[in-house]
């Protein structure tokens, strides 16, 4: 008995020393795992990339930017039920371990054991705070040194953080498949829902997406996807989070899914979305934009960007039916493919244009054409199975002029096997054929006081080309620069009803070059004439002699003041608008002469707020010291402390508005007179007719439209701005302003408003035919006789012509020559 004892003291002596022993390996072997661990401490400062997204200014979503898809979510935001749903699928005992799950890791070790060698990946036991030190602090090596320093950061991370804000680090992390990191960005992904909206069977399916999104995608591996998530409801029935009746309701539910777009969320808003895109990497940089969270709030309103996109759309359509002619089908495919449905699906088509359907002509008679419609795509991305015919009828294509003939067979135009664009017209099965013009053009919108550019499209296509016409292109402006020009003159001593000789001169251009002859468009001449009838009727000569009259350096400071220009070129060839410059920079100087001469800065961004929600960008830069007041109590409204440069007098912004009302009453655009209601503005068309421009203005709202080729060239004779771009303009205004008010022009305090003779800029009686009142500003009146600029005797002085002589000159058989 006693050797027994002995014998188990002395094997007790042995375990004891070798646990000892054991102990002090595995210590030595932790240290030295710990040694060289990264600092856990760094998860307290954790800044995920988060997604930045931008707003329309009714708040609606437009576009997101991110290179991980992650939406930043507080653990108070996060509904229970989510919660519970990963805590049941990932580590069920989440609140009560240390870190680590001992029960798990036996198991994890039993089954490494058992299939070692067998090239099987080992089973996983990790703790959602070893997911946690796995995901921040170390690599997806597959190794037992790996899962060990796991392990010790587990422990270290339980010790410093709390159970919520380990699991506000694991929910805010995790890939989900689709781009999507992060429980927030999933929902919206995934359901296009916030995950405050979303249903048990919902909730279930993203918490079985962490151990391997692909496995369980919703389309390609459906059946896996709904036995996982039914697991996870199981689960959760399971821990008492919801009940079996609950459960098994989900459980026969179907999996809903509904990707969501990762495009531009807004319709019709592309190029603007890209073009604030474009402005924040400028601000702040790529990584900022793809990974700092902010939030944009933009300056664009949804429905005048659709009325914009739709004015446009038609008004290029409408040019390039007229003036194209039919230039072909997209495509061809096999007419006699058993199922045309499949071939027509292959081909790519315009998203952003989805008044359009491609189609297939599948059979041509006299009358016209049966045409097979593009089938649609289901949710989970499978071609719908569904083959719609539609009746393509010969009125549907009388546009499409072959050989320069219209068809009087549908055969002339269309062949089986073409792939075309159509479009629904009037009637339940008739469709009329399109085809993408080949001119383009660009339209912006503005609010004159502020700079706001509240529509903006670039294009007819976003997606046939992200080249923006408003912003990148750079045309000529022809005759819509020259109410700069006048408004210099009449800045500086000039009058409305200053006089100028239209009449034909030379100007020499310098050593070896031939002699300038400028021709109005038409090519007559008119005698002695007033500013006004000379912008009114954009009289090329008498602008080229107003401008050698006061000097092109003038007019080039008044270009850069206005931010037509960078640095003009003082050359007379520049009067009539020869320098290039975009659609957003003319837009925004007749904005400064819309608001009374104040200068303003176009802008896309209302605000940007970092992903805390602090702001660090506001275009607004006028002052309101009483703005910030908290509640009301009885005192005087804010006001705001105006302290934006005056580029222009006020009565000179009043008396170009003025000419420029004329231009639409009388002038090049007298068909924009249709809207009803005060407009101000200014055709421009360029040498052969390669550019046109309309630019115009209520008194709150600045719109222009260019419209032209990419590639300059002559869009044909006639495709003037008042034919071309001021009907774009029309349609647009009309939509616009459809239920608002005429408002009348501002007269500024000062300016007398005097009867003159529109023709002869002297003085007349009201009532008078041919009497208009003009705008004089004080100490100025209507000449009692012709000074004539352009016209002088023979030692230089201006000539003056006595009011009769001056009548015959005007009433007489075209003018002085």
């Amino acid at each position: 008995m006693k050797f027994l004892i002995k014998l188990f003291g002395y094997l007790f002596g042995i375990g004891a020393v070798l646990g000892l022993l054991v102990a002090a390996g595995v210590w030595l072997f932790l240290q030295d795992m710990s040694e060289d661990l990264p600092d856990y401490t760094a998860l307290k400062n954790y800044e995920p990339p988060v997604m930045t997204r931008v707003h329309a200014a009714d708040g609606q979503l437009m576009a997101e930017y991110a290179k991980e898809r992650r939406l930043f979510l507080p653990i108070q935001a996060v509904p229970d039920l989510l919660k519970q749903a990963y805590i049941s699928a990932e580590d069920k005992n989440f609140y009560s371990h240390l870190g680590i799950d001992p029960e798990g890791i036996a198991r994890a070790a039993v089954a490494y054991v058992r299939n070692y060698g067998s090239g099987r990946r080992p089973q996983g036991a990790s703790t959602i705070t070893q997911q946690v030190a796995k995901n921040f602090l170390l690599t997806n090596e597959v190794s037992m040194e790996r899962k060990v320093k796991e392990a010790i950061l587990a422990l270290r991370i339980e010790q410093a953080y709390t159970k919520d804000e380990i699991l506000e680090l694991y929910l805010n992390e995790i890939y989900l498949g689709v781009g999507a990191y992060g429980v927030a960005a999933a929902s919206l992904l995934y359901f296009d829902k916030s995950v405050h909206e979303l249903t048990l069977e919902e909730v279930a399916y993203l918490a079985a997406l962490p151990k391997g999104p692909n496995n369980y995608h919703p389309f390609r591996e459906r059946e896996a996807a709904i036995e996982r998530r039914n697991w996870v409801i199981d689960r959760m029935i399971e821990n008492g989070y919801v009940d079996s009746l609950a459960g098994e309701e989900a459980k026969a539910k179907p999996l809903s899914v509904k990707l969501r777009s990762r495009g531009t969320h807004l319709f019709a808003s592309e190029y603007f979305s890209e073009e604030v895109r474009r402005e924040i990497a400028s601000m702040y940089g790529e990584a900022r934009l793809y990974e700092g969270g902010l939030s944009v709030r933009s300056t664009l309103d949804p429905k005048l960007q659709a009325m914009a996109r739709k004015a446009l759309m038609d008004g290029l359509v409408a040019f390039d039916q007229r003036r194209g002619g039919w230039r072909g089908p997209v495509q061809k495919i096999e007419p006699g493919a058993a199922d045309w449905g499949v071939e027509l699906a292959k081909i790519e088509g315009m998203p952003d244009v989805p008044e359009w359907r491609l189609a297939v002509v599948l059979s041509v008679s006299a009358d016209g054409a049966e045409v097979g419609l593009q089938p649609t795509r289901e949710s989970n991305g499978q071609l719908s199975t569904e083959r719609e015919r539609v009746t393509l009828p010969l009125a549907g294509m009388k546009w499409a002029r072959v050989s320069g003939r219209s068809p009087t067979d549908a055969g002339d135009v269309l062949s089986p096997g073409d792939v075309v664009y159509v479009e629904k017209g009037e009637g339940d099965t008739a469709y009329e054929l399109r085809q993408f013009p080949s001119v383009s053009g660009a339209l912006v919108a503005m609010d004159p006081y502020t700079g706001r550019v509240l529509a903006m499209v670039g294009g007819f296509s976003f997606s046939q080309s992200e080249f923006n016409r408003a912003t990148q292109a750079y045309r000529q402006p022809g005759s819509a620069f020259k109410p700069f020009l006048y408004a210099a003159a009449l800045d500086n001593g000039y009058t409305p009803s200053s006089v100028i000789m239209d009449a034909p001169f030379e100007i020499a251009q310098g050593p070896g070059l031939p002699m300038w002859r400028p021709q109005n468009y038409g090519g007559k001449y008119y005698g002695p004439s007033t500013l006004r009838v000379g912008i009114e009727l954009s009289r090329n000569v008498m602008t080229v002699r107003l401008a050698q009259d006061m000097g092109m350096p003038l007019v080039a400071e008044y270009a850069k003041r206005f931010g037509i220009y960078d640095a003009m070129t003082p050359v007379l060839s520049m009067s009539l608008g020869a320098g290039e410059t975009t659609v957003m920079r003319m837009v925004t100087a007749y904005a400064m002469i819309a608001n009374g001469g104040r200068q303003v800065h176009p802008t896309l961004i209302d605000r940007i707020q970092d992903r805390y929600g602090k702001t660090v960008y506001r275009h607004e830069e006028r002052i309101c010291e009483t703005c910030a007041t908290d509640h009301w109590a009885d005192q005087s409204e804010p006001e705001l402390v105006d302290n934006r440069e005056q580029v222009l007098d006020p009565m000179t912004a009043y008396q170009i508005t003025s000419m420029m009302e004329g231009v639409v009453q009388r002038g090049t655009a007298t068909s924009v007179k249709v809207l009803g209601r005060p407009v101000a503005g200014k055709t421009g068309t360029t040498n052969e007719e390669k550019d046109a421009w309309f630019v115009g203005f209520t008194p709150d709202l600045t719109v222009g439209v260019f419209v032209g080729y990419d590639t300059p060239k002559p869009m044909g004779r006639g495709a003037t701005g008042g034919q071309v771009a001021a009907p774009i303009f029309i349609d647009f205004m009309q939509a616009a302003l459809k239920d608002a008010p005429p408002v009348e022009f501002r007269v500024p305090k000062g300016l007398q408003l005097i009867p003159i003779n529109r023709q002869t800029g002297l003085r007349a009686g009201a009532g008078t035919p041919g009497t208009i009142l003009e705008g004089f500003k004080p100490g100025t009146a209507p000449p009692d006789e012709y000074s004539i600029i352009g016209f002088q005797d023979e030692i230089g002085i201006p000539r003056t012509v006595s009011p009769e002589a001056g009548q015959a000159v005007m009433s007489g058989t075209g003018g002085l020559y």
